[in-house]
């Protein structure tokens, strides 16, 4: 388990609770290591500790069998499901749970966690809101994806002082853009866009003549982190946005950049001037 599986699974259990409205969810992420386990360490909702803190072992139980699987599963009565194995039941009967979607997050094949809504009703879950758990966890594993590759990239790579340089340059235009949401003061609000965006274009070493992009502020603003290497919950955090409206702002830039990935938009917005 990293902090960045942690954080990531934390984001997505508040996530999925305000947009299902499911009066439990849960989940946490896995540890390698032999068998995996996972630990679950997120609930909303609960009204014992009995949660709190389980191992459930690789195959046992529903969340195990999904992270087994590979695959979202569901069922509408855990007690007396005939699918899974019983090893959680005193937990989760204590809990007083009944119909119960579990979702692995999985990234390259391994599964990284799992997301779990559930009711206190023995009824089917609606097609909505397995759909939801899925979702979720998708945008998850992109976040976790896109962080293992800039890992694995700075693993490859010994930067040198220049590029040591240029990636503070890059944290201090971030930390600019977010200064400017935090100031109530209009005018020294667009004194501080200005100096970021003169601060983008002093890498650049002649304009090209081509139309710049027109991106809004705050989709500057969650470009900006991203350039850095923030997950989505990560640039909600800095910025004070739900990590659903930083996703919103980060795809519009993305089609007015006419991107298709989150590095394709930063290296374009590079090209113009837009981020250092």
């Amino acid at each position: 388990m990293t902090r960045d599986d942690a954080g990531a699974v934390r984001s997505a259990v508040l996530t999925l609770q305000r947009t299902t409205g499911l009066p439990v969810v849960f989940g946490g992420a896995v540890s390698g290591g032999g068998q995996d386990r996972l630990h679950i360490t997120e609930l909303v909702g609960n009204t014992t500790d009995s949660l709190d803190g389980l191992v459930v072992q690789h195959g046992n139980g529903l969340g195990g069998k999904a992270m087994a699987t590979a695959r979202p599963l569901w069922v509408s009565n855990y007690p007396c499901s005939a699918s899974i194995s019983h090893d959680y039941d005193k937990p989760v009967g204590r809990e007083g749970l009944l119909s119960i979607v579990a979702v692995p997050i999985v990234v390259r094949r391994r599964v990284r966690g799992v997301l779990y809504g559930a009711l206190r009703e023995p009824l089917s879950l609606a097609d909505r809101v397995v759909g939801a758990a899925v979702e979720t966890a998708r945008d998850v594993e992109q976040d976790l994806a896109v962080q293992d590759r800039a890992e694995e990239a700075l693993a490859r790579t010994r930067p040198s002082s220049s590029t040591a340089r240029w990636e503070e340059v890059r944290a201090v235009h971030a930390e600019l853009r977010a200064l400017a949401e935090d100031v109530h003061d209009q005018p020294t609000r667009d004194r501080l866009r200005e100096a970021s965006l003169r601060l983008a274009a002093a890498g650049l070493d002649e304009p090209d003549g081509s139309p710049r992009p027109v991106l809004s502020p705050r989709e500057l603003d969650v470009l900006s982190c991203v350039a850095i290497g923030c997950t989505n919950a990560e640039a909600a955090e800095r910025l004070g946005l739900l990590p659903e409206t930083v996703k919103s702002y980060l795809r519009s830039a993305m089609r007015k950049l006419d991107s298709h990935t989150r590095l394709e938009a930063v290296t374009t917005a590079r090209r113009a001037a837009l981020l250092p």
